[in-house]
């Protein structure tokens, strides 16, 4: 008798979600679990195009330099399929134009880089692969409803067929050995838990109130920035306006602009026109002054940052990944990236416990909360500068943070050296302690 004949459940994983996270997170328990459901509440579209369920997918998207290394150690060969897609190679510096809140970054030689694509495009090239793999079913056009299970222990989902009305499909049970929360920004988890009786999730919240507006545009026939891509980061509080130009596949540009509370971007084109003439520098509006537009301008807002303390408080069984478990301010592109560590992290889980039990989804949930940390100290950090914002920390430690990030950014303007260090660290790579490194922690102190 097989483990999944033994006892319901047994040997199953379902992920909620077939997104980014929930993809991942399905590769990264093959060979540990027996069976692996993805249950996708929406259908997929045929090849690399925008789809409704995915809102924020309209917006600009990059994996970090640290994500991509991830990705290729979970998925080998991603690099290269990306790039045959069309992504485009741009290094941090000399290729990306930079201008922080102190002014534009300092030139080097960079060997950081990130693939610039639309989010359909990396979307379509971890799915193509994870549906290539026997042991991963989908359920497309399948929502979930519930969880099964008590207080103590999550052993299953209950699922339906997505529908209206009397079309709407009858509600079946789902049981499994773990379920992964991959729902995103949209996740109904906190409700399906009250109603098994287990206590609320702690969690922490912080909101600068951030919207987008985005558009695709044809990139002009000779057009030379004197580089491939542009971030006009915002200045706060005085500019809480943010600018970013990349390069997409398909020779297109796909520009994101967004403004903190108070400073939303308005909707249409009259307010996309608007807000370039609102950025601290005309580098982009320059670029756009002969390109034409390849598509509506779309606008998104992402709502609060939350970070769910899963790894507190949260019954066996149970793991949560993605923006599921915490959602980042867009602006500082760390929400993909930090998905693929919490894959990467279930899957050296597995392989440490020998399965998906419940000791792996414990240790799972310390794993995932500690590779948000950073990421989300420093998103909320940079968030609380700016004065409509809500949540978020507070204090004289803060101040003193802030005023010491002041003059890393001042010395990162003619330091090329503090701008290796900073870039790293924006990218994931490196902690943000290595910004108290004795050479750059004396470029800091000497710039104002």
């Amino acid at each position: 008798m097989t483990s999944s004949e033994a006892a319901p459940g047994r040997g199953t994983a379902v992920v909620i979600g077939g997104g980014l996270a929930g993809t991942l997170a399905a590769w990264a328990l093959r060979g540990h679990a027996e069976r692996i459901v993805v249950v996708e509440r929406d259908r997929y579209p045929d090849g690399p195009v925008f789809r409704s369920g995915l809102p924020q997918g309209r917006h600009a998207h990059l994996i970090l330099e640290a994500g991509h290394r991830v990705l290729e150690e979970l998925m080998p060969g991603t690099r290269q399929e990306l790039l045959d897609a069309g992504a485009v190679r741009v290094p941090v510096s000399g290729d990306l134009r930079w201008l922080s809140s102190a002014g534009w970054m300092a030139e080097y030689d960079a060997e950081l880089a990130f693939l610039s694509c639309t989010r359909p495009v990396l979307d379509t090239v971890v799915l193509d692969r994870v549906r290539a793999e026997p042991s991963i079913e989908f359920l497309e056009g399948t929502e979930v409803v519930g969880l099964l299970g008590g207080p103590g222990t999550v052993t299953g989902v209950r699922v339906r067929e997505r529908g209206s009305g009397a079309d709407k499909g009858e509600v079946r049970d789902l049981a499994a050995e773990l379920v992964v929360d991959a729902s995103g920004r949209s996740t109904a988890m906190a409700e399906w838990l009250r109603e098994l009786g287990c206590p609320a999730v702690p969690e922490e919240r912080v909101d600068a109130g951030a919207a987008y507006s985005s558009r695709l545009f044809h990139r002009p026939a000779g057009a030379d920035l004197g580089c491939s891509a542009i971030y006009l980061q915002t200045k706060a509080p005085e500019a809480p306006y943010l600018g970013v130009l990349l390069p997409v596949e398909g020779d297109r540009w796909i520009v994101s602009l967004a403004g903190m509370r108070g400073a939303e971007p308005e909707p249409g084109e009259a307010g996309f026109a608007k807000h370039l003439g609102m950025l601290r520098d005309p580098s982009i509006r320059k670029a756009l002054a002969g390109a034409e537009p390849a598509g509506e301008v779309r606008g998104f807002v992402p709502g609060p940052g939350v970070r769910r303390r899963y790894e507190r408080h949260s019954p066996d069984g149970l793991v949560v990944v993605g923006d599921a478990h915490c959602t980042f301010n867009p602006v500082y592109g760390q929400g993909i990236t930090v998905a693929v560590f919490a894959a990467r992290e279930l899957r050296r889980v597995a392989e440490r416990t020998g399965g998906i039990g419940h000791a792996t989804a414990r240790a799972a949930r310390r794993a995932v909360a500690a590779v948000s940390k950073n990421p989300w100290a420093m998103s909320c950090t940079e968030d609380v500068r700016f004065d409509a914002t809500t949540g978020g920390p507070s204090g004289v430690l803060l101040r003193a943070q802030h005023r010491f990030l002041d003059r890393v950014l001042a010395a990162s303007s003619h330091n090329p050296a503090v701008t290796a260090v900073f870039h790293e660290v924006m990218s994931l790579v490196t902690p943000p302690t290595a910004l108290f490194r004795p050479a750059v922690l004396a470029a800091a102190l000497r710039s104002r």
